[in-house]
């Protein structure tokens, strides 16, 4: 495949999850819903701030009135002021004038400052309403949204979608209605002023209304295209980095570094598209204000000679004009960060829409003390790709019953424990917790009833001590202490350079992979769950790590149910029973040395264990 084309596939497999994700499936229905949800969010957002937006629009007004006094004030000086000056020396009306000039000054500071500061207070507010909404929805959101919504999509909803809004906020809107209010005030003081020359200066409306209509529907484009390019950008950028040891192993340097390549020159012709339109529509106005100046000029110049307007009334119109077409430019500038700001919040209104495969029952089921009696009843489940994983699965494990789940892979070892942990939910059937379906469990009860360790425990940025602490952010260091000896760990935390104050670094870097494990077994047994699942979590040990474990898993799994899906037999024989699955069904279920002696599936796969020892 060549480079161009796996590019395109790329992109192409990227923008069709993305449309999938936000519903932007391109047709007129979709559009306009994902546009409704995006209004009802922007008002949600705005609400709260009722208050100060109507004290931002009363200090706009003082701004655009003190913006507008100037021309009238060179008029008033022109007409007014020196005719007396020059005929008997009279200063009285230039002096007022000097004094309004002084005022206007005084109070065009006053309210700009005021509502660059009211502003920024609200535009900040907002983006950290708006922050805080979508870091909570995606925490609610189900593992399944998760494993389809790449980690380069919610970055690019975090970054650069939220920097769209912020610049939105911070001037957009502020530039849109003082422009707004000096192009209509400017109107009416010109036909105020002279309506002859005002309907002169009018004449060139319909052109521009032609030039921003065509602005208007071709910029919706152009926009809404930069958004979806610079996320793509984002998204194989995070793919790449997160994948770096694969991409350097295979050496696909070269090949990623032509898809991205290509990606980020579609988002620099969309900016440039974008750029285009600007600048187009940008000189068409700057164009059609100086011919329309010129035309004014001359024709009120023509009226001054005859005596029919005063050479005042003609300077202030002219300033006025001028002010009236600057407007325009601030609002080309407007409608570029508007249409950027408008895909983005579709995308982020796409988002919060988004509701949890998994969600949290209405009037949730109390179970503050759970026993840890697992069940499913006539359980059927698939993933999104329709194949059965578990048809009409039934199974019980009592309390504190300790049962390891083994079979070839693809066998739904790890689907049984998911459902349990309740990160899917079954498409037919019961999965249930003494007697309660999972799904009437409120999330708080479900979590601290039932917690899970894989090969691949993700630790976070801070301290050993914080990370074993992560389920019980209250639990005192003597707490964290004991969880460590208890799975064995407290030796190696003792012999880090700051012992649990130790810094794990990202993801855990500093440590090895069995350290990694160990750190996450103490922060399970700290939890103290009533339901604890162990996914392949010793197969990242070595084999002493591995010993050590094993002394300590007994101590961690008594008087508590534990469901252990292992491939390394070892962990197996600590279990009460073994369950061995195949194609989502058990075929055999005893005691592991009641199965040995059977001479059935999990017989040979400890001999092939034990033979691979030798």
């Amino acid at each position: 495949m060549s480079t161009n084309t796996a590019t395109r596939s790329w992109r192409g497999k990227a923008e069709d999850d993305e449309e999938r994700t936000t519903a932007e499936s391109g047709d007129a229905a979709s559009v306009k819903n994902l546009r409704g949800r995006s209004r009802a969010l922007l008002g949600s957002l705005l609400r709260p701030h009722r208050t100060r937006i109507f004290g931002i629009i009363a200090l706009l007004l003082l701004m655009s009135g003190a913006n507008l006094a100037g021309p009238y004030l060179v008029q008033l000086g022109i007409d007014s002021g020196i005719p007396p000056l020059v005929d008997g020396g009279d200063y009285t009306v230039i002096a007022w004038v000097g004094v309004g000039f002084v005022v206007v000054t005084i109070v065009d500071y006053l309210a700009t400052r005021g509502d660059v500061s009211l502003t920024g207070k609200v535009s900040q507010e907002l983006l950290l309403d708006l922050r805080q909404r979508v870091f909570r929805h995606f925490n609610r959101l189900s593992v399944n949204f998760h494993e389809r919504f790449t980690s380069g999509r919610v970055v690019a909803r975090m970054t650069s979608d939220m920097d769209a809004i912020r610049e939105l906020s911070d001037n957009g809107v502020h530039d849109l209605v003082l422009s707004v209010l000096n192009v209509v005030a400017i109107a009416g003081i010109m036909l105020w002023m002279d309506t002859e020359l005002a309907l002169v200066a009018l004449l060139s409306f319909p052109v521009m209304a032609v030039l921003a209509n065509w602005f208007r529907k071709y910029s919706t484009v152009v926009y809404r295209r930069t958004r979806e390019t610079i996320a793509l950008v984002i998204v194989y950028f995070v793919e790449s980095m997160g994948g770096v040891r694969a991409v350097q192993s295979y050496r696909r340097e070269p090949r990623n570094q032509h898809i991205f390549d290509g990606l980020n020159a579609d988002n620099r012709d969309a900016n440039i598209n974008g750029h285009r339109a600007a600048a187009l529509f940008a000189a068409g106005t700057k164009g059609i204000g100086n011919v329309c100046v010129a035309v004014v000029l001359v024709y009120g110049g023509f009226l001054v000679m005859e005596g029919q307007t005063q050479i005042g009334v003609l300077a202030a119109f002219l300033l006025y004009l001028r002010r009236f077409y600057e407007p325009m430019q601030e609002l080309t500038m407007f409608y570029n960060t508007l249409q950027s700001a408008t895909a983005a919040l579709e995308k982020l209104a796409g988002v919060l829409d988004e509701e949890p495969d998994v969600a949290e029952p209405r009037e949730p089921t109390p179970l503050p003390q759970a026993r840890g009696q697992i069940d499913f009843t006539g359980v059927g489940f698939s993933y999104r790709t329709g194949t059965v994983v578990l048809p009409e699965f039934d199974l019980r494990i009592p309390a504190g019953q300790t049962v390891a789940i083994v079979g070839a892979t693809g066998a739904g070892k790890t689907t049984v424990a998911k459902l349990v942990a309740r990160f899917y939910d079954p498409v037919e059937g019961v999965v249930s917790l003494d007697g309660v379906d999972l799904r009437r469990l409120a999330q708080t009860d479900l979590r601290r009833a039932i917690a899970m360790v894989t090969q691949e425990n993700f630790l976070f940025n801070g301290t050993v001590g914080e990370n074993i602490a992560f389920g019980r952010p209250d639990a005192s260091r003597a707490d964290v202490r004991t969880a460590a000896r208890a799975i064995g760990a407290d030796e190696f935390i003792a012999a880090l350079p700051d012992g649990y104050d130790t810094d794990v670094r990202k993801r855990g870097g500093r440590l090895s992979a069995g350290q990694r494990q160990l750190v996450a077994f103490a922060r399970a047994f700290l939890a103290d769950p009533r339901v604890l699942i162990l996914d392949e979590a010793t197969s990242s040990l070595d084999i002493p790590s591995e010993r050590l474990v094993q002394r300590a898993l007994r101590t961690i799994l008594a008087d508590r149910t534990a469901i252990i899906i292992a491939h390394r037999l070892s962990t197996v024989e600590i279990a009460d029973r073994v369950l061995v699955m195949e194609a989502g069904r058990v075929v055999e279920d005893g005691p592991p040395q009641t199965l040995i002696e059977n001479s059935g599936q999990y017989a040979r796969l400890h001999e092939q264990w034990q033979d691979s020892l030798v």
